[in-house]
């Protein structure tokens, strides 16, 4: 699997370098954006997507179907990695056995082929029901009414905390996300290889790089680290931020309302400065899934990443995680990211009727559970599911994200799309080829914001 990435990584292809977000304010930024992505061919992987197909509907989106379903319901899923597309293929198995009169046509795309076209795909003939995640990358979709109001389909849906309720709603206040899983951020290890070391988790900054200190004498790269696809860098800084700073500075800082050369944030950068060292060298030509390579086969001790690591390393039989350790006392170490992805519906659905239950569906303990069984590297988001068969690795992290305070969602779904894909991409990944350059990098980042984040 591809970590999910944002519409922000879209945008940032789209729009030309002379019209850099030092010019441009947030309508005329993604006004342009947005105008520039229907002017462009449609991709050959989305040639198939829409279209009629047949079957009941209904006037209101998020409607119900009245009588029996039938007819096709299109679904658009980025779960291109064989163990979520295994789950994906399970639970549309699980709905048509349900419902005879109806058929599930998925329609599995690259995962970050699936993001970085996202914008032609809702704006030409989106498929039905599709993949996405909550937060900002959702409520901007929802304000250009691209996707379907799921209101009504929340009004049926039971198990969720309020908390997933607020995150799967809209700046309108209705419900436009139905949420399968979120997963927690942390440092991930292999049991197997500790135990042969003699290694045990850090609980400070200090013992974290001494840690990393004996792991570089043992031969290991001590933290594998991968920025090719410009996101992963995001969840070391949210980390360091929210550690350094706490958690209300981070989504201030996200929101704009705190600059980012200043001394609370220069920190940050100068901590990660010391850190470096420890990581992976050359990642910016390194993918997350290369980098998890090196934890699979035992030549680097540790991994501060999503727990879709599993997918890549024995699948979480032989992999364990602690939270990156504390550097402030004052402060402590119970703020984590932990994202959550779901299922949005198009604004018109050729066959709304059965979209509207599949995603009734979706929402429920049965589909809930039968990902759990078919995708062991999660956390469901219904607390109705079964969860008798979550491994020690889904169990743990569940227990994580519910004994932290305080939960992010990940920096390019808490921030605006603009914001971090033509700015923080680009520096954090100049930060990372060159950290000397740090106060001009800061300085870059705070001028870019200011004419971003105007009202």
């Amino acid at each position: 699997m591809s970590r999910p990435r944002s519409e922000a990584e879209y945008l940032a292809r789209l729009i030309p370098p002379s019209a850099s977000a030092t010019s441009m304010g947030r309508r005329a930024l993604l006004k342009g954006a947005l105008g520039a992505g229907a002017a462009l061919a449609l991709p050959g992987f989305l040639a198939g997507c829409g279209g009629s197909s047949g079957g009941a509907s209904t006037s209101g989106a998020g409607g119900g179907a009245s009588g029996a379903l039938s007819g096709t319901v299109k679904f658009g899923s980025n779960y291109s990695d064989a163990v979520p597309k295994k789950a994906m293929q399970a639970v549309a198995d699980a709905f048509t056995a349900k419902n005879a009169g109806v058929k599930v046509a998925l329609n599995t795309v690259d995962h970050n082929t699936f993001q970085e076209n996202i914008n032609n795909y809702l704006q030409g003939k989106p498929d039905d029901v599709f993949t996405w995640f909550a937060g900002y990358r959702m409520r901007f979709f929802a304000e250009q009414g691209l996707i379907g109001d799921l209101s009504d389909v929340w009004g049926k849906l039971t198990g969720f905390s309020d908390a997933f309720k607020k995150a799967s709603t809209g700046d309108d206040g209705k419900q436009y996300l139905v949420p399968i899983y979120n997963y927690p951020w942390a440092v991930f290890y292999r049991p197997s290889l500790w135990k042969a070391k003699g290694y045990t988790p850090p609980k400070t900054l200090d013992e974290f790089k001494a840690l990393s200190a004996q792991m570089a004498k043992d031969g290991l790269v001590p933290v594998a680290f991968a920025d090719k696809d410009g996101w992963p860098a995001m969840g070391t800084f949210d980390i360091l931020n929210m550690r350094i700073n706490g958690y209300q500075f981070h989504v201030d800082l996200m929101a704009g309302k705190k600059v980012w050369n200043g001394p609370e944030v220069k920190k940050v950068f100068d901590v990660w400065t010391e850190l470096l060292p420890l990581h992976q060298p050359d990642s910016l030509g390194r993918t997350w899934q290369e980098a998890a390579g090196s934890l699979q086969t035992k030549k680097a001790g540790m991994y501060l990443l999503g727990s879709f690591v599993a997918q890549q390393v024995d699948n979480g039989a032989d992999l364990d995680f602690f939270p990156f350790p504390e550097i402030d006392p004052a402060i402590g170490a119970d703020a984590i990211d932990a994202p959550f992805d779901g299922f949005l519906m198009s604004a018109k659905p050729s066959n709304e009727a059965a979209a509207a239950a599949m995603l009734q569906f979706l929402g429920g303990k049965e589909a809930a559970s039968i990902w759990g069984r078919t995708d062991p590297t999660n956390s469901l988001a219904n607390s109705e599911a079964d969860t008798s068969t979550y491994s020690a690795l889904q169990k743990k992290a569940s227990e994580i994200i519910s004994q932290s305070k305080s939960i992010a969602q990940f920096l390019d779904r808490d921030t605006r799309p603009d914001f971090a894909s033509t700015v923080m991409i680009p520096q954090l990944q100049a930060f990372i080829k060159d950290p000397k350059n740090v106060r001009t990098i800061l300085d870059d980042i705070e001028k870019q914001k200011k004419s971003i984040f105007v009202s």
